[in-house]
């Protein structure tokens, strides 16, 4: 579509809720306005809106004074995907899906909008790439506070969840000296351990276990073990949602078949803290952050981040670079196709520097 063509535009959240959703939002109407006189629609409720046809106009003042707000205006789901939509359950209870992205398309051609900017993570990103063969134009913002999207360096909403878990470990610090015990902490990330590696190297903890790294159980009660002989005063334990031990499974907490991502994990914390306390004769407590990470008000670094990723997918848009997705690389805003972002995520590999900087500076990593 050539640049020049473009006139409406609309915008849409998907997936989980994250800090600076509302600082793209503004950053994408006000843009479109001020630099291209553009027509700006909201989404509701991420792609399930476009299925419902539940769409607004938004002008510069619905979008005033929301940068600093957490959550997001537009609403959010990680339930709806076009190409494969929960619509009832059968006779087993089963959940029946069916492909409606026709019916997606419908109201994207009846709202006349001549592109989509689509902010999300991984699975958001898929949606779009499966609706694009139908004509959908779309440009990908990067959200997740799981920092684990392909192609780009970091993802908004990322470096608020450090900040969050970062404080709670250092409060944990203090409850866990006075009593001496462990305290094994969980926080999210799915499959990727970026929040759990960042927040634990910033938080001092003894132990960081990360789902690209199974651990050994029988390690990880002799550093406790070793710790409190040495009269240290606790152990802190930071494990990601997703790790596991080695040659077992990770912790499952539930499994929703309606979803196009089925699999919640969850609850790893409160069965290692009590094979720890077992195996080592040591008071152990868990702790389980979840959507605290996620929610509240995004750090500065967050509130900058989201605003150039706003205005770089605006800017795509207006140079007719469609169906990519805003990334960051080497400290500079580029974009890659949104293909090769859709459906994969960006996990830590072996050789990150940070791995060698906890192990140098005697952080165990669970083996």
């Amino acid at each position: 579509m050539p640049a020049q063509s473009i006139k409406r535009i609309g915008i849409l959240t998907g997936g989980g809720d994250c800090p600076g959703l509302n600082a793209v939002i503004r950053a994408v109407t006000k843009t479109a306005i001020q630099d291209h006189k553009w027509e700006v629609f909201g989404i509701e409720d991420g792609f399930l809106g476009l299925i419902e046809n539940r769409i607004h106009p938004l002008d510069w003042e619905s979008v005033s004074n929301i940068l600093t707000r957490g959550g997001t205006i537009l609403g959010t789901s990680n339930k709806a995907n076009p190409a494969k939509f929960a619509t009832g359950t059968d006779a087993q209870g089963n959940p029946i899906f069916a492909d409606v992205r026709d019916k997606a398309m419908k109201h994207y051609r009846e709202h006349q909008l001549d592109a989509v900017v689509v902010i999300g993570g991984d699975g958001s990103m898929t949606c779009a790439n499966e609706m694009t063969p139908l004509g959908f134009n779309c440009v990908g913002v990067p959200k997740t506070i799981d920092n684990d999207l392909m192609h780009t360096n970091i993802t908004f909403g990322f470096q608020t969840a450090v900040e969050i878990a970062t404080e709670a470990i250092d409060r944990l610090h203090t409850t866990a000296a006075s009593h001496h015990r462990i305290i094994v902490v969980e926080l999210m990330g799915r499959n990727a351990g970026w929040i759990t590696l960042h927040a634990g190297l910033a938080g001092g903890c003894d132990i960081i276990l990360l789902p690209e790294i199974p651990y050994d159980i029988g390690v990880l009660c002799e550093v406790c073990k070793d710790r409190m002989h040495k009269h240290r005063a606790c152990t802190i334990v930071a494990i990601s949602e997703g790790a596991r031990p080695i040659d077992g499974k990770q912790t499952v907490m539930q499994t929703i078949a309606s979803s196009p991502d089925p699999i919640r994990l969850g609850g790893v914390a409160h069965v290692l803290a009590k094979q720890l306390e077992m195996c080592s004769n040591i008071e152990a407590r868990a702790v389980v952050l979840g959507h605290v990470q996620r929610g509240g008000t995004p750090c500065a670094a967050d509130r900058v981040l989201a605003t150039r990723f706003g205005h770089a997918a605006t800017d795509l848009l207006s140079t007719g670079q469609l169906n990519r997705m805003v990334v960051i690389q080497g400290g500079q805003t580029k974009s890659v196709d949104i293909s090769q972002v859709a459906g994969k995520q960006r996990v830590i590999q072996p050789d990150n520097e940070l791995l060698r900087v906890a192990r140098s500076v005697g952080t165990n990593l669970g083996y």
